[in-house]
């Protein structure tokens, strides 16, 4: 689910000359947004899948043709107000420099409505994945509210008040990174931030530390994993290759360690596509035969 999704505007340029003039190399747009590029990875993994969110305007028909030209499967809630649009400016050396613009007001009704059309999709679910930020209008908590909904396992993915009120709704994982669980928690250590999310409503958390790899702080126990390698290229979808791969799991029910595993190594792959949502095939292959999971 992408409560705030996007059209996604990628430009590759050698270097950027900040208060200058840049020439393009390469442009690509396509739907985005978190749970998009989620259900992206996943669908390329052999999963049925299925976007939901809130919709709305010119932008928001683009989002939903170029979904269709890429035969993912849609169930978008619409608003009155303009889905927004992201640009991604990535650097020949690997740097990526991100624009998000807000997204549409959403009504009071808008969001009464989408809640009766997420309720509706659950039957045919098996996992939830909840990503990325809200637009303006939707309740704070509303990640509480749609994880408490859900009888399945519930994947959050999601920063600052969005997370920290999210926990509340006992989701199955969260997957904040180290700056993102930072925030959240007010604690410097990636465990004891965990450990701090688990208090207060999280089953696990899964912490992504970048080119150092992940921890799993569990019910069952802890485990770092750490990919064999500095992986570059793109890595605004990496995060996301991250929680197609939890969710591939989950629905598996697959072990702790080999969720970690899996998720290390999508992740990594997803570093050397050019666009988020996308992974380097042959690559996660190598990786998950390299990658150890080591217990803390």
């Amino acid at each position: 689910m992408t409560l705030n999704v996007a059209l996604d505007v990628t430009y590759e340029t050698p270097v950027v000359e900040w208060g200058g003039s840049n020439r393009v190399g390469a442009v690509r747009r396509r739907a985005g947004g978190k749970g998009v590029n989620v259900a992206r990875v996943a669908a390329a993994l052999g999963r049925e899948v299925v976007a939901t969110g809130l919709i709305g305007g010119d932008t928001g028909e683009l989002i939903r043709a170029d979904l269709d030209a890429a035969g993912l499967r849609h169930s978008f809630h619409g608003v009155r107000a303009e889905s927004r649009r992201t640009v991604t400016v990535v650097e020949e050396h690997g740097a990526a420099t991100v624009f998000n613009e807000g997204g549409p007001e959403v009504a009071a009704g808008e969001w009464a409505g989408f809640l009766a059309h997420f309720r509706s999709l659950l039957p045919a679910t098996s996992v939830v994945v909840l990503s990325g930020s809200m637009p303006p209008g939707v309740p704070p908590d509303a990640y509480a509210v749609l994880a408490e909904a859900s009888d399945m396992p519930v994947i959050l993915d999601a920063d600052g008040a969005a997370l920290g009120l999210g926990v509340a709704g006992r989701p199955t994982l969260v997957k904040p990174n180290a700056e993102e669980l930072a925030r959240a928690t007010g604690e410097p250590s990636p465990v004891e931030g965990a450990l701090a999310l688990r208090a207060q409503g999280a089953g696990a958390v899964l912490v992504s530390l970048g080119h150092e790899g992940m921890l799993a702080i569990t019910p069952d126990g802890n485990w770092r994993a750490v990919p064999p390698g500095l992986e570059t290229g793109n890595p605004t979808g990496a995060g996301d290759a991250a929680v197609a791969a939890v969710a591939s799991g989950l629905a598996d029910r697959a072990s702790w360690p080999e969720l970690l595993r899996h998720a290390v190594a999508l992740s990594a792959a997803a570093v050397r596509a050019p666009v988020a949502g996308d992974f380097d095939g042959p690559a996660y292959a190598r990786l998950l035969s390299e990658i150890v999971v080591h217990p803390l």
